[in-house]
């Protein structure tokens, strides 16, 4: 079975929302003061707060950052507002979090290219010459790294999410007036459904960034079992539709459910050692499902590699792409793929070295586990022991705790 996400956003989605609406769900809100710490956002505190939004009750998330006042102490306040960055600086404080989930990075560096790629066509610009104002903020990097990695957290493997408002009027932006939706959030929404909304902004950049990266369809599939829901609270407490973001974990009925897939594949016989490694780095860096290697003998009888990316449908172009820069091929084969998947999560267990996390997998004759590679690592450098200590802790931990 799949562990499935449905979000309804019918009053609007922004980054903080999403998040919020997973500490609805059961996760805990310390998990993403450790998002902020692994962003090396020492000056930045999370928290949560019960909140009311309209007759429902929700859970508000707040990202605070210290600052130092003369004559004060030291004090918090909101972190919006801070930062102007490019692309290229906020992936690599992304992808330098190497303590969060590998695959949680990748779907932070997705939600980040499509809002550079938005701005750039709303500015005409490259991607590169981008240079982010408010979702360069660190609330913005917390948002967003942080919804990818609940996600993660709480084993999710696909989200789907609903129509959204279509906001009218206008908002006051680093560039001055816009109209409502703001251009890159317009962007955004390509493809998405849309019904008529209210004249406030109702979708955020960074919300609309997620829904494009993440969300894989927009209604609950055939036989969807929901488990447990969250609602999490915007900042505006006015008329209309409570100000909430509502998920909704669950799973889909019967274990024959595949997921789609697209195959890509090109031959080297030219490639050095560094442009292949570069190439799969990248891939996976930017969200492929998988990407590997495999030696083959090719005419002549030399010596090559096929070069493999397992891409989400709708992202093969970008992934060709990757493959025609990074390595000296002519031509990417591709083809459709489907894959039974297991349920994933993370349960942390705590050994006598720290805390790991535990990857659990749902198999048919119940769950196994396998200690997160990254944290047993770092702690057998910590403690200055043997990494096998420290995977066999964790597995006796986990026994431990069943």
């Amino acid at each position: 079975m799949t562990t499935l996400a449905f979000v309804a956003a019918r009053a609007g989605c922004a980054g903080d929302m999403f998040l919020a609406a997973l500490v609805d769900a059961g996760l805990p809100v310390g998990e993403l003061q450790e998002v902020a710490q692994a962003l090396r956002l020492d000056h930045v505190e999370v928290s949560s707060e019960g909140v009311a939004r309209g007759p429902l009750a929700a859970t508000q998330v707040h990202v605070k950052i210290r600052g130092h006042v003369p004559g004060s102490d030291t004090h918090l306040t909101d972190a919006s507002g801070h930062g102007h960055r490019t692309l290229g600086e906020i992936l690599e404080v992304v992808r330098g979090a190497t303590a969060l989930p590998p695959e949680a990075r990748g779907d932070a560096v997705r939600v980040f290219r499509h809002l550079a790629e938005a701005e750039a066509r709303v500015h005409g610009k490259t991607v590169d010459e981008v240079h982010f104002h408010e979702v360069g903020a660190a609330d913005a990097l917390v948002d967003v790294v942080g919804t990818c990695v609940g996600l993660r957290r709480l084993g999710v493997t696909e989200v789907r999410v609903g129509p959204l408002p279509w906001s009218t009027g206008e908002i006051t932006s680093a560039h001055g007036p816009l109209p409502l939706p703001p251009p890159a959030v317009a962007l955004l929404l390509e493809g998405h459904p849309t019904f008529p909304g209210a004249a406030r902004e109702q979708v955020t950049p960074t919300g609309a960034a997620i829904v494009k990266a993440l969300a894989r369809g927009t209604t609950v599939p055939d036989g969807f079992v929901p488990r447990r829901t969250g609602h999490g609270a915007g900042t505006y407490d006015g008329e209309g539709l409570p100000n909430v973001v509502r998920l909704v974990l669950g799973e889909t009925a019967g274990d024959d459910t595949p997921s789609d897939a697209v195959l890509l594949e090109t031959n080297l016989d030219d490639a050095t050692g560094q442009e292949t490694a570069r190439a799969l780095e990248r891939a996976l860096d930017e969200g492929a499902l998988d990407a590997w290697s495999t030696a083959i003998t090719m005419k002549k009888g030399r010596p090559g590699l096929v070069l493999s990316l397992l891409v989400r449908p709708g992202e093969e172009g970008h992934f060709e792409g990757l493959l025609f820069e990074e390595t000296p091929t002519l031509g990417v084969r591709r083809r459709a793929v489907s894959r039974t998947l297991l349920t994933r999560r993370h349960v942390p267990v705590e050994t006598p070295f720290g805390s790991v996390r535990m990857k659990v997998r749902e198999t048919p004759s119940g769950p196994a586990a396998t200690p997160e590679h990254d944290d047993c690592l770092r702690l057998a450098a910590q403690h200055g022991v043997a990494l096998a200590r420290v995977l066999d802790a964790a597995r006796v931990a986990w026994l431990a705790a069943r």
